[in-house]
């Protein structure tokens, strides 16, 4: 159930806000200081500003505290039905509490559980859902870095309008102290200024103490139920935490039949040494006798193969170096061959320049001939 008590603040705050302006004379029409009613309703709506917002996280708050009622109970419910822990059904459970901040811890807690889990499902090491789900969550939830100072606040609106009217009651005051008419006519604005300092002390140090207490109330009813929570979950869901590791068990499983396997055969040892060296003997000179058979001709098989294969390389080596020395033979041919075309190219150049200067000569001479043929034919 909802924690309402924060309600009784605003009935509170609408009655002071009455109360000050019918002091003021708003109700009767005789107001005699503008100043000092719009400093009191200007304090007065700061003061109800701090109590909306202050409303405003009361509100989440409430609205966690039942979440965590409703997964207690829902919790002791399923477990009275089925009378066995119930990690099973909230090891992968989405939105438990229908709360986004919960659901985030609860989500970082699966987590964690998950990676102390073994493949056979064992959790291996205990994980406490008080480090995700505790009295930080709802210190954050219910805004409690605000709420704690809204108190503190409010005693110092209170405190600081004390100070403005008697301000504003000193500005007004004038006139000599030694001249009793003029003392008489300011007593009247210096008493307006401490009317306002006295009722901006009052509803402020008032508010404070009211708000100050309904507010630890609040937090005490949601830690609480946090307490019920965290209680219901220990009882009916935490995850059993396996008391071995998986695989120091299988160890010992594992030494114990070896131990049991050696004690068999011990027993079937004893009473026959005997006969156990003498079938051992007989055993080890058939397995020497048989390993000399099988290697001795295996070996020679080894001998004749190794005996062929240095034959073959051996062949392989003349094959090799005879060929070797016909390509030797080959290359010199080849240089000579190349030798003797370089000469016939130099001689076939020798040549064609040759026959082309005796071109030219038979050219000059056929010309010189024509020429005389032709002075003799005149």
């Amino acid at each position: 159930m909802k924690n309402r008590s924060y309600y009784f603040l605003f009935l509170l705050y609408i009655l002071m806000f009455a109360f000050i302006l019918y002091i003021n004379g708003v109700f009767t029409g005789g107001v005699t200081s503008v100043i000092n009613l719009a400093i009191n309703i200007s304090f007065l709506v700061l003061i109800g500003v701090l109590l909306v917002a202050s409303a405003v996280t009361f509100g989440r708050l409430n609205q966690a505290a039942d979440a965590l009622d409703r997964a207690a109970e829902e919790m002791k419910n399923q477990h009275d039905a089925v009378s066995k822990n119930l990690w099973e059904q909230y090891r992968d459970r989405k939105s438990l509490f229908g709360n986004r901040t919960l659901d985030l811890q609860f989500e970082k807690y699966q987590r964690r559980i998950r990676e102390h889990t073994s493949r056979k499902g064992t959790v291996l090491a205990a994980c406490p859902v008080e480090d995700y789900i505790n009295e930080d969550v709802i210190d954050r939830i219910g805004s409690a870095h605000y709420n704690s100072a809204v108190a503190g606040t409010m005693s110092g609106l209170g405190i600081l309008g004390t100070f403005l009217g008697l301000t504003l009651g000193m500005l007004s005051f004038s006139g000599s102290e030694n001249n009793v008419f003029t003392i008489s006519d300011n007593i009247g604005p210096l008493l307006e200024g401490m009317k306002v300092a006295f009722h901006t002390s009052v509803y402020g140090i008032f508010f404070s103490l009211v708000f100050n207490f309904v507010y630890r109330g609040v937090m005490a009813d949601a830690y609480g139920r946090l307490t019920v929570f965290l209680e219901a979950f220990h009882e009916y869901a935490e995850p059993p935490v396996s008391g071995t590791d998986e695989n120091m068990s299988a160890m010992l499983i594992y030494q114990a039949n070896m131990a049991n396997a050696m004690r068999s055969i011990m027993e079937l040892l004893q009473g026959r040494e005997e006969l156990q060296i003498k079938g051992l003997d007989r055993i080890v000179q058939q397995f020497i006798n048989q390993m000399s058979e099988t290697m001795g001709t295996e070996l020679g098989r080894l001998g004749r193969s190794l005996n062929d294969a240095c034959e073959a390389q051996s062949a392989y080596a003349r094959n090799f170096q005879r060929l070797e020395e016909s390509t030797k033979l080959l290359l010199d041919a080849s240089r000579a061959m190349n030798d003797t075309m370089h000469l016939t190219l130099d001689r076939q150049r020798e040549l064609e320049q040759k026959l082309s200067d005796t071109c030219d000569q038979l050219g000059n001479e056929l010309y010189t001939f024509h020429q005389m043929r032709d002075l003799y034919e005149k």
